[in-house]
């Protein structure tokens, strides 16, 4: 579990993850550098043609403050090992190459719009050459892949990334989050992976904390931190590790790429996500939503339409998600439950025609009604002895709460009802039932 100083991720529930590099300018997903299996040598060309005049850090921490996120990450350094930032142990970075920190850019105007801010990191780096070969390395089937390894020297790479997470985390004021990624330590294809050992992983860990003694870290270096990342999928329920509940976090992105994918087409769209997120919170967990810059660092429309059509929905609904968490009641087939304090917060993700029953919430609710425009829903307890006839609907289990809905279902991408719960159970204006079963 996390620490009290950690507190404002449980709370803050929604980021944004921005991955922009050198193989933006590809447009072939971040991945491309080892899917093509480019030299380093090669890949490394394609850096004096990346200039991302477009890039405006101040327009993604505002896009992202708009949409209703609360902390934003960016990717410090991938795995190509083209570094974002002023490192001064390489010359491969976007300062050399361009003239700007883009690090220094985005955790400025993170602060100037009040977002926590975040930096992603690769534990590997297919450019640096003492980064041992192994299967996701671009040079893992060339004839000589094995000969080329012999004399490289995972020692000094270490050196080397030790030494730029220092960097990061000394020069760049407060740094809330830290994503490191990843760790593969299963042998696959004839080749080593990597793990803890590789990276040193509890030093590292350590170096982590004494630089920035509130930073929140995952759990990618392959040991125990302070969350996990579940990425591209959707837990089907609260995350635990031997049986105790973890902070986690669903890594998403918008098309199924992380970094600018030109031909990529396959868009969640912005009700999906919002299911998603919403799906995430009543599990206990936060989501990551992902950008990726294009080849000019601009952010492309689709995406600031995307973010933008969550930020409509979280103006109305975001007390549902931002300060909230999982409810301990049961939501019907089709819902999410969320709880804030003294409200639950009940999310269809499919409209149903005339009724929702709500086991367990009769006489615990004082008052009902959709979030985005205030508007009172009505309320019963049906009898459970009532029988169905002509149009009077059969008896509910004792206990049950039924909503009584519009037919037309509005215009907002998740339907979302904010009910008050009663502070004494005794009371309440929900148990007069009329001969329909609804309140009078």
């Amino acid at each position: 579990m996390m620490s009290s100083s950690h507190d404002w991720f449980t709370h803050d529930r929604f980021g944004l993850f921005i991955h922009f590099g050198l193989y933006s300018t590809l447009a072939r997903h971040e991945w491309v550098m080892t899917r093509e299996q480019t030299a380093p040598e090669d890949y490394e060309r394609n850096a004096r043609f990346f200039d991302p005049d477009l890039f405006d850090a101040r327009e993604v921490a505002r896009a992202a403050k708009a949409a209703g996120m609360r902390y934003a990450v960016l990717t410090a350094k991938h795995h190509e090992g083209f570094a974002m930032f002023d490192s001064k142990l390489t010359d491969y970075t976007s300062m050399q190459t361009f003239g700007r920190d883009i690090v220094r850019e985005f955790v400025d105007a993170c602060r100037e719009e009040g977002l926590r801010v975040g930096l992603y990191f690769s534990l590997i780096d297919w450019h640096h050459p003492e980064f041992t070969i192994d299967y996701h390395h671009p040079l893992r089937d060339r004839e000589d892949a094995v000969e080329l390894n012999a004399s490289r020297d995972m020692v000094m790479y270490r050196e080397y990334l030790h030494g730029q997470v220092r960097e990061l985390l000394t020069n760049y004021g407060t740094i809330d989050y830290l994503f490191y990624d990843f760790t593969y330590d299963e042998p696959r294809d004839g080749w080593e992976g990597k793990g803890p050992a590789d990276w040193d992983a509890e030093a590292l860990l350590r170096l982590t904390r004494e630089l920035q003694p509130g930073i929140l870290v995952n759990d990618r270096l392959g040991i125990p931190a302070d969350l996990v990342t579940p990425e591209q999928y959707q837990p089907d329920e609260t995350m635990t590790r031997d049986g105790v509940e973890v902070t986690w976090e669903a890594c998403q992105t918008l098309n199924g790429s992380w970094g600018y994918d030109r031909d990529n087409v396959d868009f969640k769209t912005p009700d999906l996500l919002v299911r998603m997120l919403v799906d995430s919170v009543a599990k206990g967990g936060n989501m990551l939503l992902n950008i990726g810059p294009d080849g000019r660092g601009a952010v492309t429309p689709r995406d600031l339409a995307t973010l933008a059509a969550i930020g409509d929905w979280m103006d109305r609904n975001e007390r549902s998600v931002i300060g909230a968490g999982p409810a301990a009641e049961v939501a019907p087939f089709g819902t999410r439950f969320t709880r804030r304090g003294d409200r639950l917060y009940l999310h269809l993700f499919h409209w149903p025609f005339g009724h929702v029953h709500l086991p367990d919430l009769a006489g615990r609710v004082g008052f009902a009604r959709f979030l985005h425009d205030g508007s009172e829903i009505r309320t019963s307890a049906i009898d459970p002895d009532q029988q169905a006839w002509n149009t009077t609907p059969g008896g509910q289990p004792a206990g049950t709460l039924t909503l009584h809905l519009p037919v037309t279902r509005p215009d907002v991408l998740v339907p979302t009802i904010e009910l008050f719960l009663a502070e004494d159970e005794t009371r309440t204006t929900n148990d007069a039932t009329t001969n329909e079963g609804e309140t009078a």
